[in-house]
């Protein structure tokens, strides 16, 4: 199998996932400078074999896009252009940055290292693809029964 690859946009600096070769776990593989990061993308997808490539969407809380989303439009364009063979597709990105600051407080993260926004984006990458592979794998009304 290939990997999946999630991606946290952002203005300044865009966190990275990627699943293992079977699919089952997601990991924060890095966070990048925005603009170095078609050419980061373009480096992996040459090295590693991947399937597919998740974007989060930012939406506000009544699910309207948010001033995020300008950004974000012309970047996936340009993604789905650049690799045409990939499957681009947006996932809902909301709580994502709270989840990621959860998580980092959970696993016992000193207050410095939870202010580091790198970390948060690449946390919050794994999340966004943590969430689309469980959504992937629930079981459909038809295999339950």
């Amino acid at each position: 199998m290939s990997r999946i690859m999630a991606i946290d946009y952002g203005k300044k600096r865009t966190g990275i996932a990627v699943t293992d070769p079977l699919q089952l776990i997601a990991g924060g593989l890095a966070t990048v400078p925005t603009p170095t990061l078609m050419a980061f993308i373009a480096d992996y997808v040459a090295k590693e074999e991947v399937e597919r490539i998740l974007v989060g969407q930012p939406k506000q809380m009544n699910n309207e896009p948010s001033e995020n989303q300008r950004r974000v439009t012309p970047f996936v364009n340009t993604l789905r252009k650049r690799f045409p063979h990939l499957p681009v597709e947006y996932v809902d990105e909301r709580f994502t940055s709270v989840l990621a600051h959860r998580a980092m407080l959970e696993a016992g993260l000193k207050k410095k290292a939870r202010q580091n926004k790198a970390l948060v984006d690449e946390t919050s990458a794994t999340i966004i693809l943590q969430t689309y592979l469980e959504t992937k794998h629930q079981p459909t009304s038809h295999e339950t029964t």
